[in-house]
């Protein structure tokens, strides 16, 4: 027996309202995330969980970078940084910088140094771990984080993280720095950053290459580039990398890595 249309008419018009709810609550669920990942601090620390997230808080981090020595300690809120080199292939330089003071020893014995030769040291060392342990570093007190949107990179698609600093930032807190992080799996597989040195502002932009991890720690390399002509647009900076108009320069690559 062919039954009526009225007869399922009921049945259609449930139908029709399990969808419209249905698709309410997709597109509310949609749009709470998209309002989530746009949060650039939920953002950076689902970086940092990806990386390694609390391993970083208790360990001691060793590795070689261009022929210096360098190790990273950290026990909650106290930390050690220290770098270690031969001066004049006979000397041992000894640089300790901690929460409270910076120290340099030759061959064991403690030096005197004037205050602005110690805050060069100490923006030294700050720089290569700050880069090395990244994306640690960006929940740092003087972080400054704003979302700048999405955008496509090779293919791939990511959150855009624009970082300034506080004056408690140290030296180079007026510098700027862009973050591409992965929109599935939160790598940070591209960085840029706008300094100033000897009172000339430049751009620079590295890609992640190498990544690897070690005792539960992900770390990777960088290939260094900068724009092949000057007065470049530091907002643009992907675009000029997109379109070939950065040229290498140098190779950022840790050596001999330890985590305990």
């Amino acid at each position: 027996m062919i039954r009526p249309i009225s007869f399922f008419y009921p049945c259609l018009k449930v139908r029709q309202v399990f969808y419209f709810i249905t698709a309410t609550i997709i597109l509310f669920t949609v749009q709470s995330c998209s309002s989530d990942l746009s949060d650039p601090q939920k953002i950076v620390d689902s970086a940092i969980r990806a990386y390694g997230g609390e391993k970083y808080l208790h360990n001691t981090i060793e590795f070689d970078f261009r022929d210096r020595h360098y190790i990273a300690k950290r026990e909650v809120g106290q930390f050690s940084k220290e770098r270690i080199f031969f001066k004049d292939s006979t000397s041992i330089v000894h640089d300790i910088l901690t929460n409270d003071s910076f120290v340099r020893k030759i061959d064991d014995k403690v030096v005197s140094l004037p205050d602005t030769m110690a805050k060069k040291y100490t923006a030294s060392i700050n720089s290569v771990i700050y880069f090395s342990l990244l994306p640690y570093g960006l929940n740092d007190p003087s972080v400054k984080k704003k979302f700048l949107g999405t955008t496509v990179l090779e293919g791939q698609p990511y959150y855009k993280v624009e970082v300034t600093f506080g004056e408690g930032g140290g030296e180079g807190y007026q510098d700027m720095f862009y973050y591409w992080i992965h929109q599935k799996n939160f790598t940070v597989d591209y960085l840029a950053y706008f300094y100033q040195e000897n009172n000339v502002w430049d751009i620079r932009f590295r890609k992640a290459m190498n990544r690897r991890e070690i005792n539960g720690i992900l770390f990777q390399d960088y290939i260094n580039y900068k724009p092949k002509a000057s007065n470049k647009k530091f907002e643009e900076v992907d675009e000029l990398f997109t379109s070939g108009q950065l040229e290498e320069l140098s190779r950022i690559v840790l050596e001999n890595i330890t985590v305990k």
